[in-house]
């Protein structure tokens, strides 16, 4: 869920935070230590320094100043406006330490704390209290406010402002960087789902297969078998042994469309017109396939659905068709590929087994899958007057 979605509930809604967070975590540690040795210079160098009068009030400005500067290291988005107060103290605390302090670096803590205002708070907020800390410790300067260090100049008091600039521009920084790992992530879990998605249907595609493959043939063998059963009581062997037969060539059948099935599944793109001659030369029709046009390589998918509907195709004319002449066109056009799969009236006497009846069904849902259309019905013209024809149109 994007951080766009919310849920309504009564009542105020959590304040959320602001600003960006760190994405490299050294950084925060060297910040850290920046930010002690701040203090330290400060505590060292800043004088006087005492427990009474003058002494007692650096060292009191001193601690606001470095109470001030360790905010740095509280979260992002923590109480914001107690934050700003806060910060404002510390830069009024920093004018005031420049001011009262004869010696030392104390002017360190306005330029790191305006430096931190501009990476903290909005550009607007920043700027405003970077342009107030300019000013006061300016007029400290100027004014000579305080005993005060009389070797810096008053311009010196306006560039403590300056840093803020250095730290608007690395918030932005943080947050393109930012930015960008969220992109990823979010291209991450898309494509997790993508590849998800694709395993899915894969497993659709493989099911169709063993389906279209196992459903009908264990259906025959199945009804054979139970015939077998019924005549073994009458005691008319010559019946069982017909049933018996028709059962293993069903048996048969079905490990050839095994194999093919395998097949397709082992390889990513097959040859569609060497795969269908080799299919067609095992069915027992030599010399069966015609292709129009110019030949050209499909999709891995729209080969290996062609293949399936050409496969129950054949399958359904020997089954339904046995002895008929079947032929088998592939036309390849500019803008569509067309399968068609005709059978000639049965030379012999068909089989009682009908089949699941899902053959059909099967394929269509392989055309519907590729964008293109499939017809099948009797052929009532032509030398194939009396039989079957399939035809899909697939685009491409």
């Amino acid at each position: 869920m994007s951080e766009s979605e919310k849920v309504s509930a009564p009542g105020p809604a959590p304040e959320r935070e602001s600003g960006p967070r760190s994405v490299f975590p050294w950084q925060g540690r060297v910040r850290v230590a920046v930010t002690l040795l701040i203090i330290v210079i400060g505590f060292v160098t800043v004088r006087p320094l005492g427990v009474t009068g003058r002494g007692l009030a650096v060292a009191v400005l001193l601690t606001i100043c470095s109470l001030a500067l360790l905010s740095r290291h509280l979260p992002l988005g923590f109480a914001p406006r107690a934050t700003l107060l806060w910060m404002a103290c510390g830069v009024v605390a920093a004018a005031a330490l420049i001011g009262l302090s004869s010696s030392g670096a104390g002017y360190l803590f306005a330029f790191f704390l305006t430096g931190h205002i501009g990476f903290r708070f909005p550009p607007r907020q920043a700027l405003v209290l970077a342009a107030v800390s300019s000013l006061l410790c300016g007029a400290v300067l100027y004014f000579r406010l305080g005993p005060g260090h009389e070797t810096l100049p008053w311009t010196f008091g306006l560039i403590t402002g300056a840093p803020v600039v250095a730290g608007i521009l690395s918030r932005s920084k943080q947050t393109a960087v930012e930015a960008m790992v969220q992109s990823a992530r979010s291209a991450e879990r898309a494509a997790r789902a993508e590849a998800q998605a694709a395993v899915l249907t894969e497993r659709g595609r493989i099911a169709r297969d063993v389906h279209d493959v196992l459903a009908h043939s264990l259906a025959g063998i199945n009804m054979q078998l139970e015939l077998v059963d019924a005549l073994i009581d009458t005691g008319d062997l010559e019946k069982v042994r017909e049933a018996n037969s028709k059962a293993h060539s069903l048996v048969r059948e079905s490990l050839k469309q095994a194999q093919w099935t395998v097949h397709a599944l082992r390889e990513n793109a097959l040859p569609l017109v060497e795969s269908l001659t080799a299919m067609i030369g095992s069915s027992g029709h030599r010399d069966a396939l015609s292709v129009t046009g110019t030949v050209r390589e499909l999709p891995a998918k729209a080969t290996q659905n062609l293949l399936r509907i050409a496969q129950e195709a054949l399958t359904n004319a020997a089954r339904h068709a046995p002895g008929g002449r079947v032929a088998v066109e592939l036309v390849f056009e500019e803008a569509s590929t067309t399968l068609r799969v005709r059978n000639g009236p049965a030379s012999r006497v068909a089989p009682g087994d009908a089949g699941s009846g899902m053959g059909l069904v099967g394929m269509r849902e392989r055309v519907a899958l590729l964008g293109g259309t499939l017809t099948a019905g009797p052929v009532t013209l032509g030398p194939d007057q009396g039989g079957w024809q399939v035809e899909a149109v697939i685009p491409g």
